[in-house]
């Protein structure tokens, strides 16, 4: 069972604001932030690249979202949950214990 879960109106956020196309991939990774995601210190970083070594994915409306072995570590004990904001211009991540 996967721990990425993305909807599909963030599946479409993400093809309009990066003009992806049915193929692509995103990858989720951890990174050096002043604010906080899920741990203090680090945030949730997206690049538009293919897998090499993914430890989890996804396809949601013929994009590939998934993470990195290196950076699963992110996740470890948790589900997460990309959907966009009310106002639909913005990109939402929740995180839930598994």
């Amino acid at each position: 069972m996967s721990t990425i879960h993305v909807s599909d109106q963030a599946a479409r956020w993400y093809k309009e604001e990066l003009n992806l196309n049915e193929g692509d991939s995103i990858r989720f990774f951890a990174r050096y932030s002043s604010g906080g995601g899920l741990h203090p210190g680090f945030s949730l970083g997206i690049a538009v690249e293919k897998p090499r070594h993914p430890a989890d994915q996804t396809e949601v409306s013929g994009i590939q979202f998934f993470m990195e072995d290196r950076d699963y570590w992110y996740l470890k004990g948790h589900q997460l949950h990309v959907d966009v904001v009310e106002d639909g211009q913005d990109i939402e991540y929740r995180y839930t214990e598994v």
